[in-house]
């Protein structure tokens, strides 16, 4: 994949995320473990669909996955800046393996759209919560997404799986 690319895909990305969290923070209320009414404050989307729920409900993240290590946001915050800045610097110059570049950009979007969030407004927009089977998963956002389907995608280049052109 060009660099050029590269860029306009990564720009893609943390822009869609950017627009999204920009529009949950508009949109959505901040969620409530103590609101008596589905889905704890939030926007319903569906509920129990074979035992399972959805709503988007708005959280402030100061922490790493399902707020962990919140009262080290700061740490964190230089944390998310290294891991992207090591993920872009590998991207560019030491990735042999053109299968992997699709996930890896998507990792670094993920860093990115996390980050850009941080900057903007001291901690992560997390808004998609799903229910299954009466446990609550935690909160996420669409960086998020990026992270995990990323991690994914490259476990799946590791076992030998073709994701598109090589």
């Amino acid at each position: 994949m060009k660099k050029s690319k590269l860029f306009f895909y990564l720009f893609l990305l943390v822009f869609a995320d950017f627009l999204i969290s920009k529009a949950a923070i508009r949109c959505i209320p901040k969620m409530s473990w103590f609101h008596t009414l589905y889905p704890y404050g939030g926007i319903g989307v569906f509920r129990d669909f074979y035992g399972i729920s959805f709503s988007l409900n708005r959280v402030e993240n100061t922490g790493a996955a399902w707020g962990l290590f919140s009262h080290f946001s700061g740490y964190l915050f230089f944390l998310r800046c290294a891991i992207a800045l090591t993920l872009l610097v590998y991207l560019l110059f030491f990735n042999k393996i053109s299968a992997r570049v699709f996930p890896l950009l998507l990792i670094l979007a993920g860093a990115t759209g996390n980050i850009v969030d941080f900057l903007l407004y001291g901690y992560v927009v997390d808004l998609f919560h799903f229910n299954f089977w009466g446990y609550t998963f935690p909160v996420f956002n669409v960086a998020d997404m990026c992270i995990f389907l990323g991690v994914l995608a490259i476990f799946f280049v590791n076992k030998g799986w073709k994701l598109g052109k090589s």
